[in-house]
């Protein structure tokens, strides 16, 4: 299989032709093509799940004050909060995303699915819909591999990184896995799982990565958890047999179209968006000063 697949109809084409579930060609992948066995595949994937769902619990329980002081205790205020906006649920949902990264945020340990600067997303997303609907983690270990595969090939077709691609490329496609691996948990289809990516691609399409102070903080987070809640809802309206129109290929070529002619200010290097706004300016000299070691002058040394 080279490369899992190049693009999402080879992929469909494949699966069909072999009568596949598309979590089994990526198992298949990691086998033949990563040397593993498949018991190792799966204790691979319950440790990454146990990473994920450890990050959101402690981001809801522990302190989580980044050095930069950007980032204080979100996560535990949001889940904490009695007033919910549309449901418990949904209120869970942001706040176990925002705890994930929070952690990342504050040098914890996280899974980067696919960049640790998306790491809420996953966590955020899975645990919240395992909790709902009593999935048992097999189930959700599925949805992580077909989320796998969908990465491969953005990787492939565009980028995941926000160097490369801006926002769009990490937040973005953690979001487009999160709904694939949400749509394949439920039971839905190659073309609902499909159709998911296709919606989430389109949502975030264009997003810019300008990371206050060059932290992967603000507004990174909050992103996060935007993110979720954008591919639970394409997710929903996937498994409706809503059309996003476009196919996933073609979106896909959008991300990667958008990212390349997208600004080098605009990819994760400070110079452009919330990072330059004055108190973005502010708080980067104020970060940079406490991380700079003054050192002592040559003349004054003993």
């Amino acid at each position: 299989m080279g490369f899992l697949f190049t693009d999402f109809k080879e992929w469909k084409e494949y699966a069909v032709e072999h009568k596949m579930q598309l979590y089994e060609t990526v198992l298949e992948y990691e086998k033949e093509q990563k040397g593993h066995d498949e018991d190792q595949v799966w204790a691979g994937l319950q440790k990454a799940y146990a990473v994920m769902k450890d990050a959101v619990e402690t981001g809801l329980t522990e302190e989580m004050t980044s050095r930069s002081g950007m980032i204080n205790n979100g996560a535990k205020k949001v889940f904490n909060n009695s007033t919910a906006v549309l449901s418990g649920e949904f209120r869970n949902l942001v706040a176990r995303a925002l705890a994930a990264k929070e952690v990342n945020s504050c040098m914890g340990r996280v899974v980067a699915a696919p960049t640790a600067g998306a790491s809420g997303i996953l966590p955020g997303t899975l645990y919240t819909l395992q909790e709902i609907h009593g999935l048992k983690d097999r189930k959700v270990l599925e949805g992580l591999l077909v989320g796998a595969g969908i990465a491969l090939i953005i990787e492939q077709r565009a980028s995941l990184a926000g160097a490369v691609g801006g926002c769009q490329a990490e937040t973005g496609s953690a979001a487009a896995m999160a709904a694939g691996a949400i749509v394949c948990c439920l039971g839905g289809d190659i073309d609902q799982i499909f159709n998911a990516v296709a919606i989430t691609i389109q949502c975030m399409l264009g997003l810019v990565c300008d990371p206050v102070a060059g932290l992967v903080e603000v507004p990174c987070v909050v992103r996060n958890a935007s993110a979720a809640a954008i591919a639970n809802s394409s997710a929903q309206i996937a498994l409706s047999n809503v059309s996003g129109v476009i196919p996933v290929d073609e979106c896909v070529e959008a991300m990667g179209e958008v990212g390349q002619s997208m600004e080098n200010r605009y990819k994760e290097t400070a110079l452009g968006g919330l990072a330059t706004t004055k108190t973005g300016q502010s708080i980067s000299k104020r970060v940079l000063i406490q991380d700079i070691e003054i050192l002592p002058d040559e003349d004054t040394k003993e």
